[in-house]
């Protein structure tokens, strides 16, 4: 076994097609969650935590839709969206 196999630099990407999907859920689950009258911000944040989908509504099948996609590209989504802004 290699051991500097954890002091080697991992490379992760997403594709660029699954970069739009997932901005495009997180902007429906947003909108789903606010329209029931919950906080998105802290309902995806405790999503995006635990992996529960009890913290999503299944209004407008936001549950389902937010599962579409694996945690981290989700996540991929929100960092890159935000330091674009930055």
């Amino acid at each position: 076994m290699n051991e500097n196999k954890f002091e080697e630099t991992m490379m992760f990407r997403v594709k660029a097609e699954e970069v739009n999907e997932a901005k495009e859920i997180l902007l429906a689950v947003y909108q789903a969650l606010k329209e029931k009258g919950y906080n998105p911000i802290n309902q995806m944040v405790g999503y995006l935590l635990s992996g529960d989908p009890a913290y999503i509504t299944a209004h407008k099948n936001a549950r389902s839709l937010i599962r579409k996609l694996e945690r981290d590209e989700l996540l991929e989504e929100l960092v890159k969206s935000y330091l674009e802004r930055a």
